[in-house]
């Protein structure tokens, strides 16, 4: 395989994905270029439901809460990615989208311009959080460009 010109890292700022991100650099050499997709899923939405927030004033105000919430996780995980890709000297581009991961990814894969894709692991079982169901095989089937995938990191 050649060397990459433009590689297409997803993260996140979980642990998998911050092993992907190392794997990533490590990639990059003169002339690379990281794309970095940054994929908030759009499944919070569905926590506005009508149970117990029963009003619009009080749906929209949890909505801003959370909204700004991530989007306070979004600036500290691009505040580090940054000051990383500053002292590795690599050219850097970030795209932040909402939706569903895994369709995300396929849509700014065939945007291109792409020649490797990056992924984190999944988290193992038996740790909390939300556990990605990114790595299936729609995803494997629609992208036309190599993955590789970290793996998770160990203790």
């Amino acid at each position: 395989m050649a060397k990459p010109k433009h590689i297409l890292l997803a993260s996140h700022n979980t642990e998998g994905a911050r092993a992907a991100e190392k794997l990533a650099y490590s990639f990059c050499g003169p002339g690379t270029t990281l794309h970095h997709l940054i994929v908030v899923p759009d499944l919070w939405k569905g926590m506005q439901g009508d149970d117990w927030l029963n009003n619009a004033s009080t749906r929209d105000t949890f909505g801003r809460y959370v909204e700004s919430q991530l989007e306070e996780e979004v600036r500290t995980h691009l505040k580090r990615m940054l000051s990383e890709i500053k002292k590795r000297r690599i050219r850097y581009r970030y795209e932040m989208v909402q939706g569903k991961p895994t369709e995300c990814l396929i849509r700014r894969a065939a945007r291109g311009p792409t020649d490797l894709i990056v992924l984190g692991s999944p988290r193992p079982k038996g740790q909390t959080g939300l556990r990605s169901r990114m790595l299936d095989e729609k995803l494997f089937r629609s992208l036309r460009v190599p993955v590789v995938i970290a793996p998770y990191p160990h203790d």
